[in-house]
Order: C-alpha cells, then structure tokens, then sequence
C-alpha cells in the first residue's frame, strides 16, 4: 500500500502551523507539522510522497539552509516557501535554487491550496518517472557487455551488418544478440529500446 502523499508544514510559529495545518486538512489533505528543521529531519517524513510547505526565516536552520541541506543528498521533494513581504528577495533565490514555488503572507486561502496541490501532483509525477528510471536501469544491468554493446548501435540506428563489422562478429551472432536484448529488456520494438535506454540513463524519453 503506497503512503498517502503528505504536505510536510515546518514553521516555528504555532499559530501559523496551527491555521495552516486547519486549512489544509479542511481541504483534505494530509499534514504533518514541525517546528523546525532539525525535527524534520530527524524523522522518517523524506522518504514519503509529499511536499514541503517551509517557511524562510527559522531559528538555528534556516528554510535555506534546510533545501542547501536535501539538495545536497539529492532529496528532490517538491518545497514551497512561506514568505513574509521583506523576504521576498530570498525567495527568488530559493526559487533559482530549485524550490518548486514561494507563498508571500498574508497570502490567500485558494492561492496556497492551488500551489500544494500542484506541487503534490508535480512530487507523485516525478517519483513516477524514478520508479520507470529504476526499472529501465535493473533490466539494462541484465545485458552482457557485448550485449551492451549491440544495443547502443541498434538505437543508433545502425544495421546488422554494420553492427557485425564493427564489433567482428558474424550477422547471425548480432541477430542472436538482438533477441537476447529484447527479451532481457522485455522490449517488443526499436521505440521500447531506445526508451528503456534513456530511461536508464536518466534521460527524459520523450
């Protein structure tokens, strides 16, 4: 059963983390909340689906730092920043950071539910196309070298023959290849290959 995706609300205002926290499960989200950054951290809330709705200025590690800290072990979980007006120019620099959007206070009620739930549909979109990355490169890590190296002129585009002289082997060993690649692959035609290989190589197929 997959976790229910959860809006991961760290603020160390009560009352902001209270209203939120209201607002959002009126709405039928999942919240959880915490006061700072550290608490998030030390709990399991990472390796969830969800989003981060932060705020900018904290008390010993900052909203920044707290992105500096899962970019750096290339967390990419979905992080929406809460911003007072005089922060607005941190929150442009969070945004070239990577952060997925930023909320100035006071901000309204349907334009802080519309950033969650894109950023929530944006997280489920990606670990989605993790899960299909990882499948590719499990099924790529079952090909021999030689067999590797087949596939790498197939989706180029070159012929058997040409595959044959190349690599100095007889047509018939790289169509006996072929099928090996195929089957290994689960692919069912030339577009499956080239896919899968993308895929694996953390390329955006389309």
């Amino acid at each position: 059963m997959n976790p229910t995706p959860t809006v991961f609300l760290i603020d160390d205002d009560q009352a902001i983390r209270d209203a939120v926290g209201l607002l959002l499960r009126a709405h039928g989200l999942a919240v959880e909340t915490f006061a700072n950054a550290v608490d998030f951290l030390e709990s399991d809330a990472i390796q969830r689906p969800g989003c981060l709705l932060l705020d900018v200025r904290m008390p010993g590690m900052s909203g920044l730092d707290l992105q500096k800290h899962l970019r750096a072990r290339n967390q990419q979980v979905p992080i929406i920043f809460i911003t007072g007006h005089g922060d607005v120019p941190m929150a442009i620099r969070a945004m070239k950071a990577g952060a997925f959007d930023f909320v100035e206070k006071p901000f309204q009620a349907e334009t802080l539910l519309g950033r969650v739930h894109d950023a929530l549909a944006f997280d489920a979109q990606e670990r989605c196309r993790q899960a299909q990355r990882d499948e590719a490169a499990a099924r790529m890590a079952l090909l021999s070298p030689r067999e590797r190296e087949v596939l790498e002129r197939v989706v180029a585009g070159q012929y058997n023959k040409v595959i044959a002289a190349e690599l100095d082997i007889s047509i018939s060993t790289v169509e006996i290849h072929r099928k090996r690649v195929m089957k290994k692959l689960e692919a069912e035609s030339l577009s499956d290959l080239i896919r899968l290989r993308a895929l694996s190589n953390g390329e955006n197929p389309e």
